[in-house]
């Protein structure tokens, strides 16, 4: 494994001799814009490998993306590999149809210290949570980011990650809505607590995620990605383009069915993404 290979996947080719703010800043925007969120290779009767290799060989030599667990793993790599201070979090998804956080730590994050700050860097959220830039692990501050204003909130030794939701604007609708009627226009995405992990402690819900049909990720197939002005995520036959800030407070939201074929062609020309086997939405 190659860390100029990793570069030259995610299109990075700055100088980096500084483990600094600056530098993951810019390598976190090029991974979560070249390295789709995808859970393709349930759909596609793939198994996916929780190891560095086999994560390293498939996003990085095959062009694919992954889920959290990978895509997270493989940036912690090539951190370590930069000489950065990191380590793996585990975290806590919120469930809004249930309206409460998982029980079961579902999620994989990691902690960046740099001159004594921490910050939380997680390229593996996808959709419109995802952050663009890394976070100041700070309690009770608004840090607003392209996407939307993020912040954390600490109770006990437990933080809390949430996002300040914008309104959407769809072209077809007169009206523009927002996405959840939940209690304001707040988002929860997930907690966490400090302990940090190891990549070995995610092996059985790595498992799990594969074999239980009951998670969204069984449900549906699902490829985001970052894009310079918002996102692309394909959810089954359904693309969503979505850019950013398109009026004040507003983001522009086109949605398009797709057909089987173009389905195909759709994760080639916006996700640059060739499947080995055949998927099935």
């Amino acid at each position: 494994m190659n860390i100029q290979e990793y570069f030259t996947r995610i299109s990075y080719n700055e100088s980096h001799k500084d483990a600094d703010l600056q530098a993951l800043t810019v390598i976190f925007q090029h991974h979560i814009q070249a390295i789709p969120f995808e859970n393709l290779s349930m759909h596609c009767g793939e198994t996916i490998k929780l190891d560095l290799q086999s994560t390293y060989n498939k996003i990085v030599r095959k062009k694919r993306g992954g889920w959290c667990l990978e895509s997270n793993h493989l940036l912690f790599w090539a951190l370590q590999e930069l000489g950065y201070d990191v380590c793996i979090l585990g975290g806590n998804s919120y469930e809004p149809a249930e309206r409460a956080y998982t029980t079961e730590i579902n999620h994989i994050l990691l902690k960046v210290v740099i001159k004594g700050n921490s910050y939380i860097v997680d390229a593996g959220f996808g959709g419109a949570y995802q952050a663009w830039q890394p976070l100041m692990l700070i309690s009770g501050k608004d840090q607003p980011q392209m996407p939307g204003i993020f912040r954390f909130m600490e109770d006990n030794g437990t933080w809390y990650f949430e996002k300040v939701k914008r309104k959407h604007y769809i072209p077809e609708q007169s009206v523009p809505f927002t996405d959840t009627p939940e209690l304001g226009n707040i988002r929860k995405i997930y907690t966490f607590t400090l302990k940090p992990r190891h990549i070995n402690d995610f092996q059985e819900l790595n498992t799990y995620l594969q074999v239980s049909p009951d998670t969204i990720l069984q449900k549906k197939s699902i490829c985001s990605l970052q894009t310079t002005e918002g996102l692309y995520a394909l959810v089954g036959w359904t693309l969503t383009e979505m850019k950013y800030n398109y009026m004040e407070d507003m983001d522009l939201v086109q949605i398009t069915t797709l057909t089987d074929e173009e389905v195909e062609k759709t994760l080639k020309d916006k996700f640059n993404i060739v499947l080995e086997n055949k998927l099935v939405p």
